[in-house]
């Protein structure tokens, strides 16, 4: 389509200047003797990457390596709220029938943390035994090269419906989804405003109620008698961490997110550290590199909304259900049953929250899960294997959702 245009990462020389002036002129807390990961981001770890990131962290050669992938832009309109240019990448499989599959992101993700499946995905194999997918990984609004609206009220509604009116004019009238963190929580709105579109989600975050007798009367009886498993008795414990020592930056995202964001868009150390901690902290041993950090933290720095722009998400959805809400639209509560959207379930163990398997199957026609010995919340990223076969198992031939797109089985036909 002609409003569909071919673009390029380009961050200004200026830009990148004005960062490593900021770093260099950085001025640090100091901290308690003997403090660890309990406390925050140790000073040690955000000095050693603010000194990289001022001083050897090539961005120039990281927007080559990102331009290498195929970004477009296009204009969404949600209703009630202004035009906005949303950026995508976009790769169609070389293999006839490929499943149309939307991979969406959370925070602090964007679309770089998906860059892994990309290539396996769309390959799909010989077209025989692996399923083949066309990939749109978009970056939301508020996030990345997209842009953010001005108006408040832009809540998990218009999320779906900026994503789905994206797939729709791409040619994809039926697709799929893969999320994690806001990943699933879109996927589930989408389920449930979009279900003629969205025919089946991947999720890898658990996010659900238990079960309740009078709507959930076999699993209810399955949860009080069946003995939990190795994942659900060890992942207690996890959820108690994070529920207990993990949620204070959702609970300031939820509240107050212009107060913090004067920190986010004046220091980029400020940027670094709060993003740092939840790489840490939410993944499973990953060996990140300085260079994935400075990345990484580099597309929230540079991104076109800014980077306090995407933390208002937790905001709109906390207010959702506020009657006096600017622009206040239907928000579907994401944790009830949705009919007719399969759903399927990879599960790692050192995720945020890790329920038993009867909550998650209250959401839907569960038709795959499996239990995963480690790997933490950025799945895609951490694990990118795990997710590539889950996909290919949970779609191919076989597979509880095989089909379940029109005309489009990840095989060539």
């Amino acid at each position: 389509m002609a409003d569909i245009k071919p673009y390029r990462i380009q961050v200004s020389e200026s830009q990148i200047k004005d960062l490593k002036t900021r770093l260099s002129l950085a001025r640090f807390p100091d901290e308690l003797n003997g403090a660890e990961w309990d406390m925050g981001a140790p000073l040690a770890d955000v000095k050693r990457l603010a000194k990289h990131w001022e001083q050897s962290h090539d961005w120039k050669k990281a927007e080559d390596n990102l331009n290498e992938l195929p970004h477009f832009v296009t204009e969404i309109q949600c209703d009630g709220f202004e035009p906005l240019a949303i950026h995508f990448i976009h790769i169609r499989s070389k293999v006839k029938g490929a499943i149309p599959l939307l991979w969406i992101h959370g925070w602090p993700g964007h679309f770089y943390e998906g860059i892994k499946i990309m290539k396996p995905l769309t390959d799909g194999g010989d077209g025989i035994q692996e399923p083949a997918f066309d990939l749109v990984v978009p970056s939301l609004p508020n996030f990345g090269f997209s842009e953010g609206t001005r108006e408040r009220g832009f809540a998990l509604t218009q999320y779906a419906e900026t994503l789905n009116k994206l797939m729709l004019k791409l040619g994809y009238s039926e697709y799929v989804t893969q999320g994690g963190d806001w990943g699933t929580h879109i996927s589930r709105t989408l389920a449930h405003c979009f279900p003629g579109n969205c025919k089946a989600t991947h999720l890898n975050m658990d996010s659900a109620n238990p079960p309740e007798f009078f709507k959930n009367p076999l699993l209810t009886i399955q949860h009080a008698l069946m003995p939990y498993s190795k994942r659900e008795r060890e992942g207690r414990k996890r959820t108690k961490w994070f529920t207990e020592e993990g949620r204070g930056y959702n609970v300031e995202q939820s509240t107050k997110p212009q107060t913090l964001g004067y920190g986010l868009a004046d220091s980029p150390v400020a940027l670094l550290a709060w993003i740092y901690e939840k790489l840490h902290d939410w993944a499973d041993d990953y060996p990140w590199t300085d260079d994935d950090v400075c990345t990484w933290v580099s597309i929230y720095w540079f991104s076109t909304a800014g980077p306090a722009a995407s933390t208002r998400i937790y905001y709109e959805r906390n207010h959702s259900s506020n009657p006096d809400r600017p622009n206040r639209t239907h928000q579907p509560d994401v944790r009830k049953y949705a009919p007719g959207v399969k759903i399927g379930y990879s599960h790692f163990p050192m995720d945020l929250v890790i329920l038993p398997s009867s909550w998650v199957r209250t959401l839907g026609d569960v038709v795959f899960e499996r239990d995963h010995e480690d790997g933490g919340h950025f799945a895609s990223w951490e694990r990118p294997d795990e997710i590539v076969r889950d996909l290919r198992d949970m779609f191919g031939r076989g597979g509880g959702a095989f089909g379940c797109v029109k005309g489009a089985t990840g095989y060539s036909q």
